[in-house]
């Protein structure tokens, strides 16, 4: 059960708001399953999402979003392009780099599990009482905020969406 601020620290909000995440978990999954794209696993949904938006990333950049070794990038692009989630070609300011674009299909994958989490979450959300959904609103803007600053220095300006960009 979630708790107030006022009965806890941050360390409590910070328990409560894991195991809300497993759950969404638990719930995301469903959609991996029910999309009619196929399975992409979790590593491959999280690269899909770094590569969006970007006119082309270099592997060290991805690794870096994503928190990765060079190696595992490779390989982890080797199967998004294998499946054809990914294109990649030779930058054009550096022989020596690749760069890594979402295709075609790529998007229409990250669009099918968002549609797909989309209804799961709709379907938790229509269970709370409008203050409580209010509230979750209110926490949510703030933790987007304080998140995006945390993993890319200038926030949602570098790229990261808000929940709502994703509908």
């Amino acid at each position: 059960m979630l708790r107030t601020l006022h009965s806890t620290g941050h360390q409590q909000v910070a328990h409560d708001a894991c195991a809300a995440l497993e759950l969404l978990q638990l719930l995301w999954g469903r959609s991996q399953e029910a999309a009619p794209s196929g399975p992409v696993s979790p590593s491959q949904l999280r690269a899909l999402t770094a590569l969006e938006g970007q006119e082309g990333v270099n592997l060290r950049a991805l690794g870096e979003a994503l928190g990765s070794r060079p190696s595992s990038v490779s390989r982890l692009c080797d199967r998004l392009e294998a499946a054809g989630l990914v294109e990649r070609s030779p930058s054009a300011t550096s022989r020596r780099e690749i760069e890594v674009r979402l295709s075609r299909r790529g998007h229409a994958v990250l669009d099918d599990f968002r549609t797909f989490r989309l209804r799961e979450l709709e379907a938790v959300l229509r269970q709370m009482a409008p203050a409580e959904l209010a509230a979750l609103a209110e926490g949510l803007e703030a933790f987007h905020s304080a998140a995006a600053a945390r993993i890319a220095p200038g926030g949602a300006a570098d790229g990261a969406r808000r929940p709502a960009d994703i509908a």
